[in-house]
């Protein structure tokens, strides 16, 4: 029973050899590597939707581009939305102050405002996904970390009980269970990275798919030249039923 009852982690750790410490190491790097990106993807993802909100409320508000442009000058741009916007007013006056002088800004001024547009939601998308490889690696691998923590306790626990040559169940089921520890704390280790990548995937994929709405929106306005308000009928249409008016 004094040998039984003096099993555990605390048992485990004091006898773990290098393999098992140098695999324990790794699972706590990607445990704090999970979470670190967990938690501070998480609260950018927050305050950018907040922002995206306030920016997106003032743009469909507004009365003119230019109004916006004023705006994007003198607070800047601090979120996906407004980037998109600043990047897109500036192509535009760019182009029709010097026109297609390199080979970038060939083409007509659509072509240049849509290949813009393209470039900025693609860097976003780039922005939006850092850390992603990671937690996917920390969830796919962690597990397998521990597995093989587990394997090599098995094997030494084995070992040792076949060199003493006592097989009693007590004597194995003992340093068997200990070894297993390894795979619980990849587990461990795998959940979380799993579920923030989920959910991390998730509002990024809602977010880029408001975004390329609004870039399709924003491009017909800025193509068309006009003021936001299309027409005294269009002021009970949606914002985006108003884009699709003014394609008419």
């Amino acid at each position: 029973m004094g040998d039984a009852s003096s099993l555990g982690f605390g048992h485990f750790l004091r006898n773990a050899d290098i393999v098992v410490t140098v695999l324990l190491v790794v699972l706590a790097v990607m445990s704090a590597t999970s979470w670190y990106l967990i938690v501070m993807k998480g609260v950018s993802q927050i305050v950018r939707q907040n922002r995206s909100r306030k920016f997106l409320t003032f743009f469909w508000s507004a009365t003119s581009l230019e109004a916006v442009q004023h705006e994007l000058s003198v607070h800047g741009s601090r979120e996906p939305f407004s980037r998109l916007t600043a990047h897109s007013l500036n192509a535009q006056a760019h182009h029709e102050k010097f026109g297609a002088a390199k080979l970038e800004e060939a083409g007509s001024q659509q072509e240049f405002l849509t290949r813009t547009i393209k470039k900025v939601l693609d860097e976003e998308t780039t922005s939006l996904e850092n850390g992603l490889t990671m937690l996917a690696t920390v969830g796919a691998t962690a597990p397998f970390v521990g597995l093989f923590g587990t394997v090599w306790g098995v094997y030494h626990a084995l070992v040792a009980i076949g060199m003493s040559g006592s097989g009693m169940l007590d004597k194995v089921a003992g340093p068997v269970g200990e070894a297993l520890i390894m795979t619980g704390i990849g587990l461990a280790v795998a959940l979380p990275a799993v579920m923030g990548y989920n959910w991390l995937t998730r509002s990024n994929r809602v977010l880029s798919a408001k975004l390329d709405a609004f870039a399709f929106e924003l491009l017909t306005f800025l193509s068309m030249g006009q003021a936001l308000q299309a027409s005294a009928t269009s002021k009970s249409l949606k914002p985006g039923a108003v884009a699709l008016a003014a394609v008419k």
